[in-house]
């Protein structure tokens, strides 16, 4: 069995996403989406579990869920963590998709901090062109249009590209990939600044994916990819991280040698707090030689660092399963004791991640109560498979839970000062990754 992965390896060649022409038996879950080679080690099996961003409205509440299996695999020869491809992604990001990025305030602070950097550090003016892959509601862009800096948003989902169009941000409804690069070259140029913030986990065919990341940048263009970080994910039993609607995990290592087999280089990686620890790495066309796009010294170091700590080792893999097993195990032991007690438990919250987190652990209204969400479009639907119902944020004033449940444990910080008014009543924080933590 093939171990270790040496560093100096010549960079692997994109693969179509099936079988490869020779003759070789696929893994229990076919072929890495990467490299192809067949998928036999198992990095975590968390079940079965329905779409996490499906909720179930009123009128389909007696209606049964489709469950797919959520079990996620690591290639032996790239080390791409990855789950099966179950649904469409169009079936994902449909026209009711639920999510908007606007709803957050600390994520809009994070998107005009990056847009002050970028701005200066590559020189961004009134010529440039800046493209989002991904754009959602114009959370970001909005922040290059109040400095007359052109920008294009690409969008599928078509309720949240309205919602950046009604902010002035121009939106192409579009899947991102290969044939829409080169639509998008022809009508409006290359980008500038090509941006992905939370996208490149999203993409079934990566290698089609990142090729269209290629033609669609000048030849001294800058791409910048944020996505969470596959080491933090790990340390930090990060497991409801993992849903359909994520195809990907990363190391740095692998996300490396991704891009370099598109003729793309990392020049430069950042290591951010967002989602539990990301990563944003910068790249750029490998013939580039522009000095603002030199190597920095914090790629070898995040390399070095990586391969110290195991990743090209199926051992470094080996023992998440047991952790998450465990995991699940204290939760449980805390609700089950927190209601044998008579206390109540509500959830905040509902992102894809608590999806996970609740259907992996068989939590439902026998233990959490309801959650609430800030985002209208989800209030008054019911979490896909637990049937939990989400509700406005002053129902937690209308019931006064003794515990309110972290899901978006992320953004903890922000939702503690969102509701500090539940410590009125001796209410108390829970932030169920990696172990259930009380916060007062």
């Amino acid at each position: 069995m093939k171990t270790s992965f040496a560093a100096s390896s010549l960079p692997l060649s994109p693969v179509a996403a099936s079988a490869p022409e020779t003759a070789v038996a696929p893994g229990p879950a076919g072929y890495c989406r990467f490299c192809g080679t067949p998928l036999r080690h198992t990095f975590v099996d968390l079940g079965t579990s329905p779409l996490c961003q499906d909720h179930v409205t009123p009128e389909r509440f007696a209606h049964a869920e489709a469950f797919y299996p959520l079990h996620a695999y690591v290639c032996e020869e790239c080390f791409l963590v990855q789950v099966g491809e179950f649904v469409e992604p169009d079936e994902v990001f449909r026209q009711d998709y639920a999510y908007f990025s606007s709803y957050s305030t600390s994520w809009l602070e994070h998107a005009r901090q990056y847009c002050a950097m970028a701005t200066e550090r590559f020189g961004l003016n009134e010529s440039s062109l800046v493209v989002e892959v991904a754009s959602n509601d114009g959370y970001l862009l909005q922040y290059f249009l109040e400095k007359n800096i052109p920008v294009l948003g690409v969008e599928p989902a078509g309720n949240v590209a309205r919602a950046a169009e009604e902010k002035g941000v121009p939106t192409m409804r579009r899947f991102f990939g290969s044939a829409t690069a080169r639509e998008l070259t022809d009508g409006c140029g290359a980008a500038d600044l090509l941006i992905g913030n939370n996208v490149l986990a999203h993409v079934p065919n990566l290698n089609n994916f990142v090729d269209g990341l290629r033609l669609a940048l000048k030849p001294e263009g800058v791409i910048t990819m944020e996505f969470p970080h596959l080491l933090r994910l790990i340390e930090g039993r990060q497991f409801d991280t993992i849903y359909h609607e994520h195809f990907s995990y990363f190391s740095f290592f692998t996300v490396e040698r991704v891009f370099a087999a598109h003729g793309l280089t990392l020049f430069d990686v950042e290591e951010l707090p967002t989602h539990g620890g990301s990563l944003r790495i910068y790249a750029r066309h490998a013939a580039a030689t522009a000095p603002h796009l030199a190597v920095t010294p914090a790629v070898a170091d995040l390399r070095n660092r990586e391969m110290a700590a195991g990743v090209c080792d199926l051992g470094f893999y080996a023992d998440f399963a047991e952790q998450v097993r465990e995991t699940k195990r204290k939760l449980l032991e805390f609700l089950i004791e927190a209601k044998r007690a008579g206390k109540t438990v509500a959830g905040y919250g509902a992102p894809g991640k608590g999806n996970t987190l609740l259907n992996y652990c068989g939590i439902r209204t026998d233990f959490l109560d309801y959650t609430v969400d800030l985002n209208p479009h989800k209030q008054g639907n019911f979490l896909p498979g637990t049937r939990i119902p989400i509700l406005d944020p002053s129902h937690v004033l209308e019931t006064r839970p003794d515990y309110l449940l972290i899901l978006p444990w992320n953004l903890r910080e922000e939702i503690m000062a969102q509701m500090a008014v539940i410590r009125e009543w001796g209410g108390q924080f829970v932030v169920p990754i990696p172990e259930p933590r009380v916060f007062a």
